[in-house]
This record gives C-alpha cells, structure tokens and sequence, in this order.
C-alpha cells in the first residue's frame, strides 16, 4: 500500500476542499494518484471543488498584453521557484518585457530563440537562473487572434487572461475585458460544448452515473439522468453557458449579445500560477 504523508492529504484538501479523512481515505484508494483522489472523491459524491488542472504550479508572474489594434494577444508565464523572486519588481519588469516580446512570434519555441537584450530569450533564462539564484523558465506562451482582443491580469500577477471578440463594435473593450475577468475567476474548461475533450465528457457521465447508483436510482434511468447532469456541467464549465459573474440572470453569450446583438466570444486563453 502506497504512503500517504501529511503533506499529499492537506493538497488534495487545499484543491477540493473535502474533509481530512476523505482525502486521507481517497489517497489510500488512488494508490497516491492525486488525480485519481480527485475522481474518486467525485464519485463518492463530494461537493469538489477542483475539477481541472492549477491544482499546483510554480511561483511566477502570468502576464497578458494586446497589440495596438487590439487584433492579437499574448499571455505568458516566468516561472521562478519562490514567492519572494516572483514579487520583485525587476522580476515583474522582465515578464513584462518578455510579454511585449511575445506578441510578435506564434510559437513558444520561435519566441525562446529570439533576441532579447543582445541574447536570445533562453539565454536571458540562464543568466538570470545564474543571477536570482532559482530556476528561471516560460511555463506558458499563448496566442490569440480575433477582431477584437482584451486582456485582464489578476491581482498579483497570478492569473492572465485574454479574450477574443467576433468583432471590434462600441462597447469591445468593456466587454472582452469583463468576460476576461469572468474566465480568471471562473477558470472554464472550454468556450463552448463543442470545445469540451470528449474524455472529460466521458469522465462526468461515468461520475454521474456512479452517484446515481449511490442514490439507488434505476440502472435504465442513469443515461436520461447523466445527460441532464452533463448540460448542467456545460453550464458551469464552459465561458459562453456560464452565469455572467457580474449579473447571474444573463449567461456570458447573453451579456456580450446586450452590448451588440451580433457579438460573440470566439476564444479565450488562461495561464495561472500558484
């Protein structure tokens, strides 16, 4: 049977949010397996609280930036060991530096060769690893292009979205800035149901299922039942069906439509730390 420290009990309840013991019990059951945990406490029936990943990273700065004609964004992660390094403001001026940097390469690769301060950005990395003493490392480098592109930075420099707008209307930049704030806060794990991975999918209906059981329900009423649990799942986890954050009688499709009839969300991006 694998060990189960302390340390692995108290992260999975930071992430979930369940009870010592379940957490304890569920890590038993997993064999270790943090996600496993997870899945089984699911089907136990606990009200979890993380469903997806930023369970865990580094330390660092997500930083967010837009082009002059708001047609482009790029969101970056510098990643660094410690807290303390991550709020200092050079280190914070070079994320920003680098985010700039960003929006002219597609690739994470393209952007590490670049020229940056007469090297090139993987070598500015090892000289600063070198200088600060910590791992210094882009975790994440991401592209969006629409006709209209916001951006939010939450406080801290923890979390960085940016989203993309099907056009650049009067009331653009309020509202691609509003769902950018809501996809920080509410963390979705698709824009639409079209975008969920057929093996999240999959996963709900089978945890679904399992609690129906649970509950004693009939076997030949779990797939009617796990359907409609499914669509309230694509209401909570997707940007476009969720409650708008700042007025829950209109969903975020419904909110962006208020500012202009023809608006929609055509992407989003999101990078968290910590």
């Amino acid at each position: 049977m694998a060990k189960i420290t302390a340390a692995e009990v108290n992260k999975l309840r930071k992430a979930t949010g369940a009870g010592m013991m379940d957490c304890k019990k569920a890590l038993v059951e997993a064999e270790g397996d943090f996600d496993k945990a997870v899945e089984i406490l699911r089907k136990k029936g606990q009200k979890v609280a993380a469903k997806r990943a930023d369970r865990e990273s580094s330390e660092g700065a997500a930083i967010a930036k837009v082009n002059g004609d708001s047609t482009q964004g790029a969101v970056i992660s510098l990643n660094c060991e410690t807290d303390f390094v991550a709020k200092n403001d050079s280190f914070v001026k070079l994320a920003n530096d680098l985010a700039d940097l960003a929006l002219g390469f597609d690739s994470k690769d393209d952007f590490l060769a670049a020229s940056f301060d007469g090297m090139t950005v993987a070598d500015k990395l090892t000289e600063q690893t070198g200088v600060i003493g910590e791992k210094i490392e882009i975790g994440s480098f991401e592209k969006l292009n629409a006709p209209f592109v916001g951006s939010y930075i939450h406080a801290g420099n923890k979390i960085a979205t940016l989203v993309g707008l099907s056009a650049n209307v009067d009331g653009a930049a309020e509202a691609a800035k509003d769902v950018a704030m809501q996809a920080a806060a509410m963390n979705p794990v698709a824009l639409n149901e079209d975008g969920v991975d057929q093996s999240i999918i999959d996963k709900e209906i089978e945890i679904a299922k399992d609690q129906l059981r649970q509950e004693g329900k009939p076997e030949e009423m779990l797939d009617k039942i796990a359907q409609g649990k499914l669509k309230r799942f694509f209401k909570d986890n997707t940007l476009v069906n969720q409650d708008f954050i700042k007025d829950n009688k209109q969903s975020v499709a419904q909110y962006v439509k208020s500012v202009d009839s023809s608006l929609e969300v055509t992407g989003f991006s999101r990078v968290a730390l910590g």
